[in-house]
């Protein structure tokens, strides 16, 4: 089975060669897509001399930045593996969770399978407020999905590459998570979780996401799961990936 790890990146130049580094040795056939969401802080030049090194199997450029949800439909739409993993470029989720991951898919338990931060896997200690609102986001999206996921924000996702295929994903923000989130609900998808570690970074060490994307998250879950497209319902839990 061959999985393709899509990561999104904008601006991470402090950061994307070691994360490059690390995807490498992870002991799974893949393909690596990186898709640069108009940096301008060197990541896209640097990007170009690590697919040159051959620690780039595709790499896509966007011409501005358009926001993490666009970068990850471009990676997706040009995914090839038979599953489909979101890695993020800053470091604060390992790679090497991607063959535990692969795990419940392999087995035909799970058709997605997420990388929860708050059921024991190892952490850095950082934000009270930034947590609990993790939680709260995950709670409404629980209660509007009918789901019982603990981290429904985890940037660290695994979904069969047919399956993703057929979700109707807009958002080109942050929402990108909770549309992924109501979407696979709404088909019907097998979800696992399952714990990973957590290296969380400070705002004086580049982290992105502030207050507005929250509440811009609320938004998002309310219109994800009230509102359409819907997908199709998920037939295809019983088909075996190779």
């Amino acid at each position: 089975m061959t999985v393709s790890v899509v990561i999104p990146a904008y601006n991470e130049a402090a950061t994307i060669e070691r994360l490059l580094l690390r995807v490498a040795p992870v002991p799974v056939d893949k393909e690596v897509i990186v898709v640069d969401d108009g940096s301008t802080d060197g990541t896209r030049e640097l990007l170009g001399a690590l697919e040159e090194r051959g620690l780039i199997d595709r790499l896509l450029l966007h011409e501005r930045n358009r926001g993490k949800g666009a970068a990850l439909r471009t990676g997706f739409a040009h995914a090839t593996g038979d599953v489909v993993v979101v890695q993020d470029a800053d470091l604060e989720y390992d790679p090497g969770a991607i063959p535990t991951l692969l795990g419940p898919i392999l087995d035909g338990r799970a058709d997605a399978v997420y990388g929860s931060r708050f059921i024991g896997g190892p952490r850095r200690v950082l934000f009270f407020w930034h947590t609990l609102g993790n939680r709260f986001l995950t709670l409404l999206s629980n209660a509007l999905t009918n789901l019982n996921l603990t981290d429904m924000e985890t940037c660290q996702k695994m979904i069969r590459t047919d399956l993703l295929r057929s979700l109707p994903l807009t958002v080109n923000r942050f929402g990108i998570e909770p549309e992924i989130t109501a979407r696979l609900a709404q088909a019907g998808a097998r979800i696992y979780e399952l714990p990973i570690s957590y290296d969380g970074r400070s705002y004086a060490e580049g982290k992105k996401i502030g207050w507005k994307d929250g509440v811009s998250a609320i938004w998002f879950i309310l219109r994800c799961n009230l509102a359409g497209p819907r997908p199709r319902t998920w037939k295809g839990g019983d088909t075996p990936v190779r």
